[in-house]
């Protein structure tokens, strides 16, 4: 017997045939997209229940009332929603975020994290005794230098300007009264 062309033919079949292989995803099938429409669907929903419980109080200077814009946000989350699914359906998908001036493979720089929520949290604390204009400033300032400002004068200057700024447009603009703190009476 001739070894040479007894040949083992089991070693050279193709072996893809047998193995299954799982159904390749159809594009734009998202499950994620679709959490997300519902999101917005329940959103609506609940802003259009929450909306009909709002009494329609209206008047000579209020024709429409406070009911009709949560009402019509609520219809356009809706309709969001209803988009937003077709558009998935049919395979639509979001594009990746790339970032636009920063490395996401770079890790997480906590101490600006870090000095961020302690200007927040220290504006949180003093607004009522220090009051908004001296509290949003050093917020201000707080936030600047966690990001980077290194100009300490001209951020605090920066800082007063617009938290004095803020508080008169609050005051004025809107009828919103900010704390004036320990400067009652001099604003």
């Amino acid at each position: 017997m001739d070894t040479d062309t007894d040949t083992d033919t089991t070693d050279t079949m193709d072996t893809t045939d047998t193995e299954e292989t799982a159904p390749a995803a159809r594009p734009g099938t998202d499950r994620a997209q679709y959490g997300v429409c519902a999101f917005l669907a329940g959103l609506g929903i609940l802003v259009i229940v929450d909306a009909t419980g709002i009494p329609n109080t209206v008047s000579s200077t209020d024709l429409l009332g406070p009911r009709p814009v949560p009402l019509l946000l609520g219809a356009l989350l809706l309709g969001v929603s209803v988009l937003y699914g077709i558009d998935v359906a049919r395979g639509g998908r979001g594009e990746p975020e790339h970032g636009e001036d920063i490395d996401l493979a770079s890790p997480i720089d906590w101490r600006t994290v870090l000095l961020l929520i302690g200007a927040f949290a220290a504006n949180a604390v003093l607004i009522e005794r220090l009051g908004w204009v001296i509290s949003g400033g050093l917020l201000f300032w707080g936030a600047a230098f966690a990001l980077g400002s290194r100009r300490y004068v001209l951020t605090a200057a920066i800082s007063a300007a617009l938290s004095l700024g803020t508080f008169y447009a609050f005051a004025i603009g809107l009828g919103v009264n900010l704390p004036a703190g320990v400067l009652q009476g001099i604003l």
